[in-house]
């Protein structure tokens, strides 16, 4: 192996994870101080998720009580329903980067920035509009499944310094769901690509049966992430990585006469040509 070639090559990767971390470090940062901006508004909050839940009615989407209601005789399945909000949602996403990242550069690099596009819009709406989840708004009727059944992510809303539970809309579960689905169909072939579409329509299910958002939630983040999509540029086909090493060159061979082939005890007539003349 060619070390002068490949040394380079290991520190522009390295280089480019770091740029990746530092951008996931970013966007953490700037929830914690998404969190602390709208630390004051919990009555403006629950305000709006009343509106919300009226608003919902009006436009005669389904109650998310009806779909909640049935689940909470069966702690088994609300367990399974908690375990997916809190333990799937963020590694699911990391998984999806990294091997788009080893395998499909482009298609990585367009999810990369759907998500920080998706995430940027939604921090603006969560610091203007905040916004309380139906588990924490009375008026829905919605149980908070998180701390009657378990496991919860979130604590007290007025202790929490870690998340910002006033963050309803747009769902970022349901739009990150829906981007890595979008982006695993696109490396893919075959009928059964359709089945990536089972992680958001599942997310969206367990989101609302678990209390944390409404419906319109989801379907916010969804038009986000459409809008997002069609402005980002279609990703250009990965080429495929040359293995470090000098290049050698590729010898084609000379092609060969269509003929009867020649005996190699009888003479060409060239041959006799080039024969000295005989003595005597």
């Amino acid at each position: 192996m060619d070390v002068t070639r490949s040394a380079p090559a290991r520190l522009a990767a390295w280089q480019r994870a770091a740029r990746e971390l530092a951008l996931v470090a970013v966007l953490f940062l700037a929830y914690k101080a998404g969190r602390q901006v709208v630390a004051g508004h919990a009555e403006v909050a629950l305000a709006n998720g009343e509106w919300v839940w009226r608003l919902e009615r009006l436009l005669r989407l389904p109650d998310e009580t009806l779909v909640q209601g049935p689940l909470l005789a069966h702690d088994l399945l609300v367990r399974v329903a908690n375990s997916y909000y809190a333990y799937v949602h963020f590694p699911a996403t990391v998984l999806c980067l990294v091997w788009l990242w080893l395998r499909r550069p482009a298609h990585y690099v367009r999810l990369r920035r759907a998500l920080a596009a998706l995430t940027a819009v939604a921090l603006v709406l969560h610091v203007c509009v905040p916004l309380a989840p139906p588990r924490l708004t009375a008026l829905t009727g919605l149980v908070d499944t998180g701390t009657r059944f378990g496991p919860s992510v979130y604590g007290p809303p007025d202790t929490d310094q870690l998340s910002n539970q006033y963050a309803a809309m747009p769902s970022l579960h349901v739009g990150w769901a829906l981007a890595i689905a979008v982006a695993l169909m696109a490396v893919t072939t075959g009928r059964r690509r359709r089945l990536w579409l089972l992680h958001p329509l599942v997310t969206a299910l367990v989101v609302v049966v678990t209390g944390n958002h409404y419906w319109l939630d989801g379907v916010v983040a969804v038009v986000l992430l459409v809008v997002i999509l069609a402005v980002l540029p279609t990703p250009a086909p990965d080429l495929p990585t040359l293995p470090p090493g000098p290049l050698r060159p590729h010898v084609v061979p000379a092609p060969r006469r269509a003929g009867r082939r020649r005996n190699p005890k009888v003479p060409a007539a060239a041959d006799v040509r080039l024969r000295p003349p005989g003595r005597g």
